[in-house]
């Protein structure tokens, strides 16, 4: 937790994300050339002996009528009265977050309520849920599957992207719990201001028509919030996105339409400038002239009134549509970017949504043709995946890693 809080406040150059876990820090880079230096350096860093703990204490009122509170009680010893005593009579840490956005790790000192998980997990636990498992007290901020030892629940907000700080519990802060038996509503700051769409029909842009087997918005994402447990998310295939963009001028952090295995249908709204890339997916415009081959690589004119139609691609999984001006829609924790995982962002394109271009300033040029950003493999011959060991590699013989890279 030490290191964590010094490497978030003095980050290396280039440093996009620092990541605790129960025993490790993950350090990730802009550039292999910046995340090499740090490997470097890092080795020979020094723990600042000062107390770096500076979070917030935050206090959370808590029903405890969890479905395993008498199970804690007889695997601790303590009944369930012994187990409240103890849950309420310690204050918690955040030790780090993950699992899901806004779920933060708590550990108290001499791991007083030490249980293991259930031996079934539970395919859907309630939103608010108090519980233990292993050293760690947590709080589930939405309603997903999970094995822990339920306890109690609690009203709290544990997660608003709407609020200057979505998660209620960051890594650092103190968290102490309060038995009560009734909870008071409690509501964000931020629900009154919600923003609601209240843009005019679209005059400018493109419509879904058909979505495929699923497109989404991405660009390259959010990174940095890892501590919160909101994963980076962005584009699949990140150079393609970037080509994509480059090919009608717009900036890399653009969002673009990231479609899969092709079905993707567009009609334009006023003319515009598309490119292109990812998985070579044939496609064509139809329009008041006729059908045209619209070409993989190259940015090319869409204009009024016309379909853009993408069939199933010839190699690889996604390809990406790319608009000169980029798509005005609203950005989530700074990012445009769909996780499907964890629901922030837009939703997957259905038919019928509508995505606003903005008009692009004088300038700025599209790009030329290109080569593919990324070479795919031939479909008869074997793919090789590169593999980097992760940090709890010892669990592993090397025989087993010998099973693992030997064999088709």
């Amino acid at each position: 937790m030490r290191w964590h809080a010094q490497l978030s406040a003095r980050p290396y150059p280039g440093q996009l994300d620092v990541l605790a876990a129960a025993e490790t820090v993950l350090l990730s880079f802009s550039t292999h050339a910046a995340a090499r230096q740090a490997a470097s350096d890092v080795v020979t860093a020094h723990l600042d002996q000062a107390d770096s703990a500076t979070g917030k204490t935050v206090e959370i009122d808590v029903i405890y009528n969890g479905e395993d509170l008498a199970e804690v009680g007889e695997l601790t010893g303590l009944g369930e009265r012994g187990v409240i005593e103890a849950h309420t009579g310690t204050e918690w840490t955040a030790a780090f977050g993950g699992f899901a956005p806004g779920f933060a790790y708590l550990v108290a000192p001499g791991d007083p309520l030490e249980v293991p998980r259930r031996e079934s997990p539970r395919t859907a636990v309630p939103a608010g849920s108090v519980a233990l498992a292993g050293r760690f007290s947590a709080i589930y901020p939405q309603r997903s599957p999970g094995g822990w030892q339920l306890i109690g629940h609690t009203n709290a907000p544990l997660w608003d992207v709407n609020r200057e700080e979505p998660a209620l519990i960051r890594p650092g802060d103190t968290v102490k719990y309060r038995a009560v038996r009734e909870l008071v509503e409690v509501t964000s700051d931020s629900s009154a201001g919600a923003e609601s769409d209240t843009r005019d029909d679209l005059s400018r842009g493109l419509v879904i028509e058909d979505p495929g087997m699923q497109s989404l918005l991405q660009d390259v994402g959010r990174p940095g919030l890892g501590d919160l447990g909101v994963v980076a998310s962005g584009a699949a295939d990140q150079a393609s996105a970037a080509q994509a963009n480059r090919l009608v001028g717009n900036s890399p952090d653009a969002a673009v339409i990231e479609t899969m295995l092709g079905g993707l249908t567009v009609a334009a709204r006023g003319h515009h400038v598309v490119a292109l890339t990812g998985a070579p997916a044939p496609a064509h415009i139809d329009g008041p002239n006729g059908q045209r081959s619209a070409p993989v690589g190259t940015p090319f004119a869409l204009y009024d009134g016309e379909r853009l139609n993408l069939d199933a691609p010839s190699a690889g999984l996604r390809s990406y549509l790319a608009v000169r001006g980029g798509f005005s829609t609203p950005e989530v924790l700074g990012s445009r970017s769909t996780d499907v995982m964890s629901g922030i962002g837009p939703e997957p394109l259905t038919a019928g949504d509508e995505l606003p271009v903005p008009t692009v300033a004088a300038g700025r040029a599209v790009g030329d043709p290109e080569a593919p950003a990324v070479e795919l493999p031939a479909t008869d011959e074997p793919t090789a995946l590169r593999v980097t060991l992760g940090p709890r590699d010892d669990w592993f013989t090397p025989e087993a890693l010998e099973t693992l890279t030997a064999q088709e």
